[in-house]
């Protein structure tokens, strides 16, 4: 995992929401098909193969389904505190400053 990686999977919402979802489940304890995330099939595993390509999420396979384990102790090792970041996030954008919604507060001259 390099942090440019690390940071382009997480700057998608649905991907940081299936990092938060995991994070408060067991390991091996949730399918693919199991978290709801309002986007299609095929679109949910896009977001599931660029998790598991960037070492955040390792996947193993029983019978039809495909399981999922966030891989929280690699990823605090190599990037402490980032983690806790993604996971303390609001996801209705509620913990946003106010101002210019991507560049923070606008300040005038």
């Amino acid at each position: 995992m390099t942090l440019h990686e690390v940071l382009q999977v997480l700057a998608d919402p649905v991907r940081r929401a299936i990092v938060r979802e995991l994070a408060g489940s067991a390991d091996w304890s949730r399918a693919c098909g199991t978290f709801e995330l309002g986007v299609s099939k095929a679109t949910r595993s896009h977001h599931f193969t660029a998790l598991r390509q960037s070492g955040l999420v390792e996947q193993r396979d029983a019978g039809a389904r495909r399981y999922n384990r966030l891989r929280r102790a690699e990823f605090d090792a190599q990037f402490p505190g980032l983690l806790a970041l993604v996971l303390a996030e609001d996801p209705t954008g509620a913990d946003r400053p106010s101002g210019d919604a991507d560049f923070g507060p606008v300040i005038a001259s």
